[in-house]
């Protein structure tokens, strides 16, 4: 996942389109879809208190459920290694698109939910890809040496 801000970060959407997003200005909790590039869908959960802009874009995940489903959407084959892998991927595997945009992410059809059970990893940050403004923060971040990962054009 990457880490966007407000204004002050100027790969935000809330630096470069303010105003041009509410829901991104809106409460916590929320999904915030867009097209990317006019190609890919990205999902981003809204993080902070309405009024304050900042988002987590969804780079990856790992399947437990509806593997089957996933890959016929990105037509892949089950044993695809990165079945949800890359933003645009996740996207196409979960079958969203911009009709999500708004989604409540406590409730409803599509949620994040934390873990079932504790486990052991080890979280790894660096700098964000697939961006050309303020590319060197290091809000990315990610289960270090998880096979579902979103590599990036950084590695």
């Amino acid at each position: 996942m990457e880490a966007y801000l407000g204004p002050e970060d100027e790969a935000s959407h809330a630096a470069f389109r303010p105003g041009s997003h509410a829901l991104f200005y809106g409460a916590g909790g929320h999904a915030y879809v867009y097209l990317n590039y006019g190609l890919h869908h990205c999902l981003n959960a809204i993080t902070n208190p309405a009024g304050r802009p900042g988002c987590v874009l969804i780079r990856a995940l790992e399947p437990l459920e509806g593997v089957t489903t996933m890959a016929r959407r990105r037509g892949v084959s089950v044993a695809a290694r990165r079945l949800a892998s890359g933003p645009g991927n996740l996207t196409q595997a979960l079958g969203l698109s911009l009709r999500d945009n708004g989604a409540d992410l406590t409730r409803g059809p599509l949620v994040i939910l934390p873990p079932g059970r504790p486990r052991d990893f080890t979280i790894a940050r660096g700098p964000r890809v697939g961006i050309t403004r303020s590319r060197d923060l290091p809000l990315r971040f990610w289960i270090a040496g998880h096979p579902s990962v979103s590599v990036g054009r950084r590695g």
